[in-house]
């Protein structure tokens, strides 16, 4: 019994070493040295090199001047990360039908020359609640108020847009879409930080 227990201890610790600390570190190790920056989360810095956010997490934009991402339902605000999901509405839901009207509502007010209709990305939430990415014609949609808010040509907003645009993964995986945070700064860049509400104005959600 006692020789039995000794084998059972030293397979254990030996299995241990090598999947708990050994392989961990050397697949860590890689992966910083192949993919550094994705291994450290994909971050995003802006001009001064401040990390603002992931380009793999979606985040609240609620600035006119600002593209906006999909309705998230992932915590009480939104896009909060520690509380991933979906809303779980069936499509009977009244309440996911009061949801979808109060956004169609809300987004004809901030886009009143906006063309119709509203592309349906920007009325329904993903599974994760953290996409952040768009279809280029929900951010396309968009344009007219991001030009009125930042005062230039609305085809100049266009441009960065259709500039930021990914296209399919290896010409046939998935849909072409834009990265909503990584547009933002850079409309930062080409356009500059637009000048911040009043204060008496509530803010929220810009960078």
């Amino acid at each position: 019994m006692r020789k039995e227990i000794l084998v059972a201890l030293r397979a254990t610790l030996v299995t241990l070493i090598l999947t708990g600390i050994l392989y961990p570190l050397a697949t860590t190790g890689a992966a910083e040295a192949l993919f550094g920056e994705r291994a450290g989360g994909s971050l995003s810095h802006n001009e001064a090199g401040q990390v603002v956010g992931s380009e793999l997490i979606g985040q609240t934009f609620a600035a006119p001047a600002y593209v906006q991402g999909r309705p998230s339902a992932a915590g009480n605000n939104g896009y909060d990360a520690t509380s991933s999901s979906g809303s779980n509405f069936g499509t009977t839901s009244k309440k996911l039908r009061d949801r979808a009207v109060a956004d169609v509502a809300r987004l004809q007010k901030e886009n009143p020359t906006a063309p119709l209709p509203i592309p349906d990305a920007l009325v329904t939430a993903s599974a994760s609640g953290l996409d952040p990415d768009l279809p280029p014609e929900a951010a396309l949609w968009q344009a007219p108020r991001i030009a009125r808010a930042r005062n230039v040509a609305e085809d100049r907003i266009r441009a960065v847009i259709e500039n930021r645009t990914q296209g399919r993964d290896l010409g046939f995986l998935g849909e072409p879409r834009v990265n909503v945070l990584e547009l933002n700064l850079a409309l930062d860049q080409q356009f500059g930080r637009p000048l911040p509400l009043p204060t008496s104005a509530p803010v929220a959600g810009t960078r």
